[in-house]
């Protein structure tokens, strides 16, 4: 039995692919192991949003190499399918496979036996050939399941490269889905019961819309669709939406999701740029006033929704005043959070183009204001969640650090991340906690869940 370990770089939609194809090749006799338990193969799932992606994706098969010299190594994922030919040349690797073959890794691979140096084989297909959906979802993995509903993106941003890896947009039917949760709920009841889905892909608010595809003008089914049937799945106590367009974001969906029983009040939403000229450069699809409305319908039906919000710095054509633009227009959304991303040139994109072209200086200052508005964000959202009730799902991870030895942490509902006394009856349990208190590392501080559930 060949010993066989994952590496995934990258999103959740990365995290369900990966476990999935794990299903897959333990099904076919292989043994799943840690990547530092001198495995016969090594699977690297790879993300190339930025070129630092690029570079991990190398660090990881040098690694690969340093606990087993004669390891076979296979790299998918996003940078297989745009630098495929590239790939093949980094010393180590045996296989590449694209965005059509991932899935069929072991029926192209089937015996895995190491190619000599320099004659690595790849597989991969054109881009616009790749039109099939695959159903996955993480299990087993983390916490929480990461539930696959949609693939591939019709928007050409100008910065992304991800229509390129990854094709059209495409997705399951909502039975499908729906079938995947009950499969979700019964499998978690078999080992650690699953108490939170979240919903991955590359734009699922696209979920259903007719791209002209067979599949998609049979369906004729929504996101809203989509998400009131899992509303009614029993045996899962959460559903996340990991991230969603504004433009696609509607007035049906967050009402829906204000009385829910099971969607949680968590909306990430990317924007990007809060200055509508960069909008503009950027080839996005609203402006700032239609994501400040999404906001204040939000707060307005879910006054203690958690917001997390998308920003790219440096993109050309950005200067220091629509740099403003964007610092001043977040500072004044009720937002709770930021990721930030940092500007970097993606080969066969039109943001190489445009111009003026932001220095590295500037975009890595304006990273740092960013991030630093995020902390505080972030703490004032805390903040004004002391005295409420919640309910937190705990994690198995125990936290570092000399400050924070002996606790455990989880989420709540509203995506707070607190912090508890460690209990291993508390992993992958939802308990209800009174938020106390922000701490100096800006963990929320709750009472003693022993004293809540009486053990």
């Amino acid at each position: 039995m060949k010993k066989v370990a994952f590496y995934t770089l990258g999103c959740k939609l990365n995290f369900s692919e990966t476990s999935t194809i794990g299903r897959m090749l333990e099904a076919q006799g292989y043994q799943r192991v840690e990547f530092n338990q001198q495995p016969d193969i090594f699977i690297i799932n790879t993300c190339s949003v930025t070129d630092n992606a690029d570079k991990k994706c190398r660090k990881i098969v040098r690694e690969a190499q340093k606990i087993n010299p004669d390891g076979y190594v296979a790299i998918l994922g996003c940078y297989a399918q745009l630098k495929p030919q590239e790939i093949a040349t980094i010393p180590g690797v045996d296989a590449v496979l694209g965005a059509a073959e991932k899935f069929r890794l072991h029926e192209l691979i089937d015996t895995f036996e190491k190619a000599p140096t320099g004659q690595a084989r790849v597989f991969n297909s054109n881009i616009e050939t790749v039109i099939d959906y695959h159903a996955s979802y993480s299990l087993n993995d983390r916490t929480r399941t990461f539930l696959k509903v949609q693939d591939g993106c019709d928007y050409p941003c100008s910065y992304c490269t991800i229509p390129l890896a990854r094709g059209k947009s495409r997705s399951d039917t909502v039975a499908n889905v729906v079938r995947a949760a009950h499969e979700i709920a019964e499998r978690g009841r078999s080992a650690a019961a699953v108490k939170e889905i979240v919903l991955t892909g590359v734009n699922i608010g696209d979920f259903g819309l007719s791209d002209g595809s067979e599949l998609a003008t049979q369906k004729n089914e929504s996101f809203l669709d989509l998400i009131r049937a899992l509303d009614e799945v029993e045996g899962i106590d959460r559903f996340r939406i990991s991230s969603i367009e504004p433009n696609l974001l509607t007035d049906e969906i967050i009402a829906f999701v204000a009385q829910s029983k099971r969607f949680v009040p968590h909306f990430h939403i990317p924007l990007q740029s809060g200055a509508n000229t960069v909008l503009g450069l950027m080839r996005r699809r609203y402006k700032r006033e239609l994501y400040a409305e999404r906001v204040a319908k939000i707060k307005g039906l879910m006054p203690h929704a958690c917001i997390g919000v998308d920003v790219i710095v440096g993109h050309p054509g950005e200067t220091d005043s629509l740099f403003r633009e964007t610092y001043e227009f977040l500072n004044e959304l009720p937002i709770s959070y930021l990721h930030v991303f940092t500007y970097s040139e993606r080969p066969n994109t039109h943001a190489l183009t445009i111009r003026p072209v932001v220095t590295g200086s500037a975009r890595a200052e304006r990273s740092k204001m960013l991030h630093i508005l995020s902390d505080k964000k972030r703490r004032a959202f805390y903040e004004s969640q002391v005295g409420r009730e919640a309910t937190v799902l705990f994690e198995e991870d125990v936290t570092a650090g000399a400050t924070l030895a002996g606790l455990m942490q989880g989420f709540t509902e509203n995506y707070v991340r607190v912090i508890a006394r460690y209990d291993p009856l508390l992993i992958n349990e939802t308990m209800p906690v009174l938020l106390t208190g922000v701490n100096a590392d800006g963990l929320m501080e709750v009472e003693e869940v022993c004293a809540l559930i009486g053990h």
